[in-house]
C-alpha cells in the first residue's frame, strides 16, 4: 500500500497556524439519546428521517448516514449466544450486525429479527444488552472523497477537516463510492454531495459543533486532534484497568502499518469489533490502495463534454455567418 502526505489545506487566514481538530466518540458513555443527531439537524436545517415502527425493526429510525443525516446513533440490540432465531449469524452465533443495527435501513425483510419474539420467548434467547454508537464522517488523513473529486469541491480546511461546497459540487457522485466508510451521499433532490462539515461555520466563530455541544454524557469529545488521541489513550488504559479488556480505539494511535485512511479525524473507543457497527476492519482512500483514480475519469468526461460544447459553438458560429 502507497501513502502520501495530508492533502493540501485548502484554507488558510493570515496570521494563523493550521490547528488539525477532531472528534473522539467514546461508546461506552453512550446512551443512545441521539441528542447529537437532533442537534446537527437543527443547526445544519436538515431534515428529518421518519418516525415509524415496522415488525423487526429497530428503534433506530435513522438506519444510516445520508446526505439529510450527518450524525448517526446507531443502535445494536446484541443478543445473548445460545438457540439464536434463523438469521444470517457471525463467529459465536451472534446475529449479524445487517440483521441488528441495519434494521429498517434497507435491509430485506426475512433478513430483520422480530425483537418482541426474541425478548417473549422461553429460555436462553433474551436480548442481552445494548450497544450505540454516535457514527459521523471520519474526517480521514487520506481521504478518498477528497482524492476522487474532479471539481475542488471537496477541501481540506484550516483545521484539517474536509467540507463539501455545495456550489461547486456538480454532482458527478465520483466520492461516494471512494468513502470506505459510507459517509458522504448525494441529495436526492439536486445530485450535490453532503456531509458533516465538523460544524466548519461554528468552529470559525471559536465554537465546538453542534453535536458535542448536545452530548449530555460528554460521549462526543471535541478538540485539538493530539490532544484527544492522548485523552482516548487514557480513557482506554483506565477502562483496562476496571477489568474492561476489549476495549481499544479505532483509528487513531494505530502503527504506521495500520493505520485507518491514514488516521481518522474522527475516531472512537469501541468494546467490539469494528464490524458490529458497521464498520470496516481495514479502510483506506481507494487512490492510496492504488485503485483506478475517479478524478482521471472525471477529467476525461470534462475534455469530452468541452469538446462537445466548442464543436457546437463554433457550428452555430459558422450557421450565423451564413
Amino acid at each position: 500500500m502507497s501513502t502520501s502526505a495530508l492533502g493540501e489545506i485548502a484554507v488558510r487566514r493570515p496570521g494563523a497556524e493550521p490547528q488539525r481538530m477532531g472528534f473522539f466518540t467514546d461508546t461506552t458513555v453512550c446512551i443512545g439519546c441521539k441528542a447529537c443527531e437532533v442537534a446537527c439537524k437543527q443547526w445544519n436545517d436538515l431534515p428529518a428521517d421518519g418516525h415509524l415502527f415496522r415488525k423487526g425493526g429497530s428503534y433506530d429510525h435513522t438506519g444510516s448516514l445520508s446526505a439529510s443525516t450527518w450524525r448517526h446513533v446507531r443502535f445494536v440490540e446484541a443478543l445473548t449466544p445460545g438457540n439464536l432465531p434463523d438469521i444470517p449469524a457471525v463467529h459465536g452465533g451472534m446475529p449479524s450486525v445487517q440483521a441488528l443495527g441495519d434494521a429498517g435501513a434497507g435491509v430485506a425483510e426475512e433478513e430483520m429479527v422480530d425483537l418482541v419474539e426474541v425478548a417473549e420467548a422461553d429460555g436462553q434467547q433474551q436480548l442481552d444488552r445494548w450497544l450505540f454508537m454516535s457514527n459521523v464522517c471520519k474526517h480521514c488523513t487520506n481521504a478518498g472523497c477528497l482524492d476522487a473529486c474532479p471539481t475542488g469541491a471537496l477541501v481540506r480546511t484550516e483545521f484539517e477537516t474536509v467540507i463539501v461546497q455545495p456550489d461547486i459540487c456538480n454532482g458527478c457522485g465520483y466520492c461516494v463510492p471512494s468513502c470506505p466508510f459510507g459517509v458522504i451521499d448525494r441529495d436526492p433532490y439536486d445530485g450535490r454531495a453532503a456531509k458533516c462539515t465538523l460544524c466548519y461555520d461554528r468552529l470559525q466563530d471559536g465554537m465546538e459543533p453542534a453535536c458535542a455541544k448536545a452530548c449530555p454524557t460528554d460521549s462526543i469529545q471535541f478538540g485539538p486532534y493530539d490532544e484527544l488521541v492522548e485523552t482516548a489513550k487514557g480513557r482506554v488504559v483506565a477502562l483496562h484497568e476496571k477489568g474492561v479488556e476489549s476495549a481499544y480505539l479505532y483509528g487513531a494511535g494505530d502503527s504506521p502499518g495500520h493505520k485507518l485512511a491514514g488516521d481518522l479525524g474522527a475516531f472512537f473507543l469501541l468494546t467490539e469489533p469494528p464490524e458490529r457497527f458497521g464498520l470496516p476492519a481495514h479502510a483506506d482512500s481507494p487512490i492510496q490502495e492504488n485503485a483506478p483514480i475517479a478524478t482521471a475519469a472525471g477529467l476525461a468526461a470534462a475534455a469530452v463534454a468541452a469538446a462537445a460544447t466548442i464543436g457546437s459553438m463554433v457550428l452555430a458560429h459558422r450557421k450565423g455567418r451564413r
